[in-house]
């Protein structure tokens, strides 16, 4: 390990430091193109798009990480794996999460940026650049947006719950269990919400915005810095079955611990963790290596 890599304990400032500006960085670009008629995109894959804004938001980022940290890994979403260090210290970088709302001209989108120490997520920032509100945590010390603590919703339960969720556009053979979990839940919340962005949703559900969140099948950059502002905003992340494979698996229910509980047990009248991977078999992480479980 050189110079550049903080230090091993449970002070990790300077990683902070760093995201804080990448993400701001990444941002500068977003808000530079926004609604920029001329903006063409490709379609990687079914309902996944990736333009060159978000190409050129992930450069800024991922040149901003490694200039300060030359010897760590960057897993990001349009590059795959960059930086010659080993693992130790792993960066997961989405530079543009709600793609289709900004090619579209709907301000809900952001930048999330997380770094893993050991495999476990140390510190975590989602920036929106649109109301500028930068979402910070770090391990054990908090989780905060601009600066102020924040903290997720108190005592809260499924009845009169305001949730947010995300469709299966890359799951689609898991649409009928998701759409009979979305009914069960829809007959108990007081609202569901579907913004296309999961970090966001997840970043507001750490404020206590939203009371709970949940989703298949996505990817490490989409939970990687939400799960850890949820964990350390007082809430409980986890997979279907109250476990910790989410970056695996990509499926996720966030909420406070009274929430959570109540999230679980509606998911399991309908699947599980084995349900889901009968339905929609996991996959290799494209462009980069397996995420170790949290």
């Amino acid at each position: 390990m050189d110079s550049s890599s903080p230090p091993r304990g449970d002070s990790y400032d300077r990683l902070l430091e760093v995201a804080a500006r990448a993400a701001r960085r990444g941002g500068e670009v977003l808000r530079e193109s926004f609604g920029d008629p001329s903006l063409e995109a490709e379609e990687k894959e079914r309902n996944d798009f990736v333009s060159r804004v978000d190409r050129d938001s992930e450069a800024a980022i991922v040149g901003e990480i490694l200039d300060a940290f030359p010897d760590h890994r960057v897993l990001a979403e349009e590059g795959g794996v960059l930086g010659d260090g080993d693992r130790d210290f792993q960066w997961i970088v989405d530079p543009l999460d709600g793609t289709s709302n900004y090619l579209r001209g709907l301000p809900y989108f952001c930048v999330s940026i997380a770094c893993l120490h050991d495999d476990e997520e140390v510190v975590a920032v989602i920036y929106d650049p649109n109301r500028d509100e930068i979402f910070t945590a770090m391990a054990g010390r908090g989780a905060w947006l601009n600066g102020g603590s924040i903290d997720v919703a108190g005592s809260c339960r499924l009845d009169g719950a305001f949730l947010a969720t995300g469709f299966p556009f890359k799951a689609l053979p898991a649409l009928e269990v998701y759409l009979a979990i979305f009914h069960e839940l829809f007959l108990h919340a007081r609202s569901i919400r579907r913004c296309g962005a999961a970090a966001l949703d997840l970043a507001y559900t750490a404020a206590g915005i939203y009371d709970g969140f949940f989703e298949f099948r996505l990817q490490p950059w989409d939970l990687a810095a939400g799960a850890l502002l949820v964990r350390e905003a007082g809430g409980v992340v986890s997979d279907l079955d109250g476990g910790s494979s989410y970056l695996a698996g990509g499926n996720v229910l966030a909420a406070s611990p009274a929430l959570h509980a109540e999230l679980i047990e509606v998911i399991s009248h309908h699947t599980s963790e084995r349900g889901m991977d009968e339905l929609v078999p996991r996959t290799r992480i494209s462009r980069s290596e397996p995420i170790g479980e949290i």
